[in-house]
């Protein structure tokens, strides 16, 4: 039996397919403010949401999979202040947001909405320390 490498992990992402990759890409850039960290031309814009923790959007044309109408992935950002998150993207006009919720039972307070094609993303922030 091999072992698991032990060397650390450099890098998580997450690949999102889209049918109109400059439209999504504008979004999580300018709307989102995550930066590019890795461009691949017109496959996929690499963002990062945290340190080590990135979305990848693809062009579904050119990717390994293809965009999908209904969307069983959910992109979810933990910040520190996600009142302010609220206001911001509301004031943006993103695409169905909720109302803010608590989660007592998993102690979060988030909301969630659409990106430009559907992806459900929730922006959350822990009401209590993590164990």
């Amino acid at each position: 039996m091999t072992d698991r490498p032990t060397a650390p992990n450099v890098l998580a992402i997450t690949f999102l397919y889209y049918k109109d990759l400059p439209r999504a890409f504008a979004f999580y850039r300018d709307v989102m403010g995550f930066p590019l960290a890795i461009d691949q031309g017109d496959l996929a814009k690499i963002l990062e949401i945290a340190p080590n923790a990135h979305v990848g959007l693809v062009d579904e044309a050119k990717g390994m999979n293809r965009w999908q109408q209904d969307k069983c992935v959910q992109l979810c950002v933990r910040v520190e202040d996600v009142e302010a998150w609220y206001a911001y993207l509301g004031a943006k006009g993103v695409d169905n947001l909720s109302q803010m919720f608590r989660n007592e039972k998993i102690g979060i307070r988030a909301f969630v909405f659409r990106d430009p094609e559907g992806y459900q993303v929730e922006i959350q922030e822990a009401i209590r320390a993590e164990a």
